[in-house]
């Protein structure tokens, strides 16, 4: 059996080592899919959103993985790597046969399969790094992909501003960035999950009713999460669709260009502050960096979408850059905060379905309404959204203090650190 100390090493390695192709498929899901998508393409709004919601289709079904993983008696890490193997058939699949539609059909099997795994690999991190240093690992992990992310996104707008029609080049990449993820998870040591008496697949959606903390948290990150997932597929759309006039020097963005404001100026802020988030989780209340986190985003929406300016583009490129590397960080670590040690995949799928949920309708919705409403409006409904999400947390400040929030599965929070 393998010592908890070296559980740690061998987890961290392969975790950075996975974070390599983790930048790639990064950008692929949150700019040349889509970029591909609207200019090689010229999709429809249907084709666009189910691109833009293909990872959150993974979430929505990460319920039923959970469970199907727990009936097999399969390690995490093991299902986590076959997993992630489609993902990089279906990215190969898109390379050999570039048709529209399969290229969306292949773009959501690739991105659910991504997602998919995210409770799997929260529940590795939850075995395998201690909570005092969990926040701060990640982070380091994270830095690689960020890093990755921006040159990745530089080099590839570069060569798709040249010539669209080598985007098939760009799935082939993707598909070995996949394979070589798979086999990065293949490596991590885990266990198989604890099977729960009541075993259907949604049986983890009674945690919500035992633990307030939990529920409460939940219902804000709906409104929060509603409002970026609503404005992050618009951010290419914006930039890269003619309708939108946007230009420079009077002329439409180069694929370059939209990459550089979408991908690499983002990541760059991201990798200078996420150590600062990955410490700042570690150590302070949650509640407040979450709020802390939430006011940032909404600066960034009103800098990108409502000044209209280059000079907007970049500084709401800047902020919202800076704010999802907290964010990222909060989404993929903040149920080890809230739940017992056997039951963080449990809790992470329950956060995941209903991220599955608001990604699979808040495209949808926005590409709706954009037909209907100027953007300038979609993007102060995002910030009313998130503006309600952020009243919910605020009563519960006094409780973020606690190493774990809540002292038990009910969510019931200790009267002092010490209890």
């Amino acid at each position: 059996m393998v010592q908890a100390s070296q559980r740690t090493i061998i987890t961290y390695r392969y975790d950075r080592l996975r974070a390599l192709s983790s930048g790639i498929l990064e950008a692929a899901a949150t700019i040349f899919l889509l970029l591909i998508v609207v200019r090689y393409y010229h999709a429809g709004a249907i084709s666009k959103a189910a691109v833009a919601s293909g990872g959150s289709l993974g979430l929505l079904l990460t319920p039923l993985l959970v469970t199907w993983v727990q009936r097999s008696g399969r390690p995490a890490a093991l299902a986590a790597s076959r997993i992630t193997a489609v993902g990089a058939a279906a990215y190969l699949l898109m390379a050999l046969c570039p048709i529209l539609p399969v290229y969306v059909v292949g773009s959501v099997v690739a991105l659910a399969s991504s997602t998919l795994v995210v409770p799997l690999v929260t529940q590795i991190y939850q075995e395998n790094y201690d909570a005092a240093e969990r926040g701060r690992r990640f982070a380091r992990a994270m830095m690689i992909r960020i890093a990755v992310a921006a040159i990745f996104s530089e080099v590839a707008g570069r060569v798709l501003s040249l010539h669209i029609d080598r985007f098939r080049v760009l799935l082939v990449i993707f598909a070995a960035a996949s394979a070589f993820a798979s086999y990065c998870l293949h490596k991590c040591p885990s266990r198989p999950l604890v099977t729960a008496p009541r075993s259907h697949p949604f049986r983890a959606l009674h945690f919500i009713g035992k633990d307030r903390l939990f529920r409460l948290t939940l219902i804000a990150w709906m409104f929060l999460g509603f409002a970026m997932l609503m404005m992050a597929p618009l951010r290419v759309e914006y930039l890269a669709n003619a309708r939108y006039g946007v230009t420079w020097k009077g002329e439409l963005l180069t694929a370059a260009t939209v990459a550089l404001l979408t991908g690499v100026i983002p990541n760059l802020a991201r990798l200078v502050l996420n150590p600062v988030w990955g410490w700042l989780f570690d150590n302070v209340n949650f509640f407040v960096l979450r709020l802390t986190l939430n006011v940032a985003l909404v600066a960034g929406i009103l800098s990108f979408f409502i000044s209209g300016s280059v000079a907007g583009l970049v500084i709401g490129a800047i902020i919202f850059g800076m704010a999802s590397a907290g964010a990222d960080l909060a989404w993929g670590l903040w149920v080890t905060k809230f739940a017992p040690a056997d039951h963080v995949a449990d809790y992470m799928s329950v956060h995941t379905f209903f991220t599955g949920i608001r990604g699979v309708v808040a495209p949808a919705v926005a590409f709706f309404l954009l037909s209907a409403v100027p953007l300038v409006a979609l993007g102060w409904i995002s910030i009313a959204l998130i503006l309600v999400g952020s009243a919910f947390l605020v009563p519960e400040v006094r409780f973020g203090k606690f190493g774990r929030i809540g002292a038990d599965p009910i969510g019931k929070a200790p009267e002092s650190p010490d209890a």
